[in-house]
């Protein structure tokens, strides 16, 4: 077993690693300020983006929840890895050969989740050369026969599981992965007789993370004797949480992050169909209904921060159709863009649609698409006999809480006329009955981020601890400000600015309890053109102050271009200075009336104005 990765390989991965790109994965980060970006927080939810991320100092920090650090630390928070993994993980993706204390080069994985996507990664890479095999024409004849060539296939990375019951699980073995591996990883399943290969006789779609990993597999059954599911899904494992997975989203991020635009489908044949159609945003649940997971999902992917953004749900017009649409209605809320349904003509699905009419039938659908609450709306009222009155009230009963909980309150008086003229009642006995579903109902979003929980005792001592200081409690006189300021620009824009500029204003104490513990780290660290050095700087920070630390490296900085923020970073640093000889004037100003003129105190107070007026010239000249 290796040992503990050299620290000049870590470091050396973490500087030629860019965070932004690890994270915009994940996050959909747009441009917040100089060197700055910002996305919806992917630790926990919110309705506005308070994820702040500085790519220059490879450090991110949340305002909401206050969860920061460098990317190490987050591939450990986001895939629950350990900092080992996180480390190989990066090294791997930029071809950095790591080395370790023993001496040795990186040794391969034998235990943890790396193994599980390594072998997930094998099995894929197996069922897909296995499509050309002779036994797997059923698989090539059910993709032609839905608009799918080689190519297609290949695209998706469709393969095929062939029907004997140990055909993968001997493939892997000669790769070194054990039965224990494959069992956890959901490839093998355990028998009264031992493991079998899960997957048998099945078409295979491989299911990606949204960086591309493979996770698992979903398998559509072939043959008339398959006793087992239509489709067939890997297993939750710890790397497969199907509430959490959708398929085709690795291939549909980037789209939907520039679109803001997201389609939801309902099979993998579908995404496929979507993609190719030139509709590249589609994607789907993997053997489960869509559920909050998944939103809180795409909302970081496409940057669900205001009405926007759309998202168009398909749906079939059959019942379990219909069920899928209100179940899908009680969840939009969760949403800031605007939701529609798409429902093709002659209840097609997207790839049947595509079958039989061409791509643009597929993309004319989306664009006919209709809003998700007037699609409800319809669904409330066929429900009811609109013929009789005792029908009409239960339907406006039904019906009003939609259109009450319309987002766009411009919108709202157009569908309550909508849904009068339907139901053939006044638009005042409508109006009445909107409103007052509109005040009976809850509030309509989750708050942008978490109310701070209170201070919790501590379970050693019973005292409650000293609350966390941040940006939002520091007292607004312009003393704090000139040291907030200027210390945000040193840990921002510090290794641009000239040490001799820099290095006699650090020197001085700050009057503020919190911004002087952050000095006095800031001193304690140098070298300010090390990579990593702020980030370095906020971790060696303790509370009650890291938090404002970690804060001051990632807010906004007030300039709006880099060269900017560095020439305001070393007017900062000479104001601070300015601040002590100003003062120290001010003490001597007072003093000199108490002594007598011709006295040495006297003489000497005058000397030491002179000195300081010379320092101000000097300092104001700079």
């Amino acid at each position: 077993m290796a040992g503990r990765i050299r620290q000049a390989d870590v470091d050396e991965v973490k500087a030629r690693t860019n965070i932004a790109d690890i994270i915009g994965e994940r996050v959909a980060l747009k441009s917040a300020g100089v060197g700055s970006m910002k996305g919806l927080c992917p630790f926990h939810d919110e309705r506005s983006p308070s994820f702040n991320v500085r790519a220059q100092a490879g450090f991110y920090h949340c305002f909401g929840c206050g969860e920061s650090g460098d990317v190490y630390t987050f591939l450990r928070q986001m895939d629950h890895v350990s900092f080992t993994e996180a480390v190989e993980r990066l090294a791997g993706r930029i071809g950095f050969t790591l080395h370790y204390d023993d001496g040795g080069a990186a040794a391969p994985e034998t235990s943890g989740r790396s193994r599980l996507y390594a072998a997930n990664a094998a099995a894929a890479e197996w069922f897909r050369a296995q499509l050309s095999i002779p036994e797997a024409e059923a698989a090539r004849s059910f993709l032609g026969g839905r608009g799918f060539d080689a190519a297609s296939a290949a695209h998706f990375g469709v393969g095929y599981a062939p029907k004997g019951w140990s055909s993968l699980r001997d493939a892997l073995k000669t790769k070194g992965f054990t039965d224990d591996e494959m069992v956890a990883a959901g490839l093998l399943s355990q028998g009264q007789r031992g493991v079998y290969d899960r997957f048998r006789g099945r078409l295979i779609w491989p299911i990606r993370d949204v960086t591309g990993q493979v996770i698992g597999f979903g398998a559509r059954k072939l043959y008339d004797d398959d006793q087992g599911p239509k489709y067939l899904n890997t297993p939750e494992t710890i790397i497969y949480k199907k509430s959490q997975v959708l398929y085709g989203l690795d291939l549909a991020k980037r789209d939907i992050s520039r679109q803001h635009r997201v389609v939801v489908v309902e099979g993998y044949t579908d995404v496929m169909a979507c993609h190719l159609a030139g509709v590249t945003t589609a994607i789907a649940t993997c053997g489960t209904a869509f559920g909050s997971d998944h939103i809180t999902v795409l909302r970081r992917v496409m940057g669900d921060s205001d009405v926007s953004g759309e998202v168009v749900f398909t749906f079939d017009p059959d019942a379990a159709g219909q069920k899928a649409a209100l179940r899908a209605f009680s969840e939009e809320k969760r949403f800031a863009a605007q939701t529609y349904v798409a429902v093709a003509p002659g209840g097609l699905d997207p790839c049947d649609l595509r079958v039989q009419r061409g791509d643009g039938a597929v993309r004319s659908l989306m664009d006919a698409k209709t809003p998700m609450f007037e699609f409800v709306i319809e669904q409330r009222l066929a429900g009811y006999d609109l013929a009789s009155v005792e029908g009409r009230v239960g339907a406006l009963r039904a019906a009003a809480p939609i259109v009450a909980d319309i987002r766009d309150p411009s919108l709202r008086p157009g569908y309550t006329r909508v849904l009068a003229r339907k139901l053939g009642l006044e638009l005042g006995e409508v109006s009445a009955a909107v409103e007052r579903a509109a005040r009976g109902g809850g509030p309509r979003h989750p708050s942008s981020a978490p109310a701070a929980p209170a201070p919790a005792a501590s379970a050693d001592t019973g005292e409650t601890p000293v609350p966390r200081v941040t940006l939002a409690t520091l007292p607004r006189t312009a003393d704090v400000a000139l040291e907030r300021d200027a210390i945000m620009g040193v840990l921002q824009y510090g290794h641009a600015v000239d040490a001799d500029m820099l290095d006699p204003a650090l020197a001085l104490p700050f009057h503020h309890p919190a911004l002087e513990a952050i000095r006095r780290a800031v001193v304690e660290h140098p070298d300010r053109t090390r990579i990593g050095w702020s980030g370095a700087v906020v971790e060696s920070v303790r509370e009650p102050y890291r938090t404002l630390a970690a804060e001051l490296l990632t807010a906004d900085f007030p300039a709006r271009t880099e060269a900017g923020a560095i020439a305001s970073t070393a007017d900062l640093a000479r104001r601070l200075r300015l601040r002590v000889v100003e003062r120290e004037k001010t003490e001597l100003l007072g003093h000199i009336q108490r002594v007598a003129a011709d006295s040495d105190g006297g003489r000497s107070v005058r000397l030491r104005l002179r000195e300081l007026d010379m320092e101000r010239a000097r300092l104001t000249a700079e």
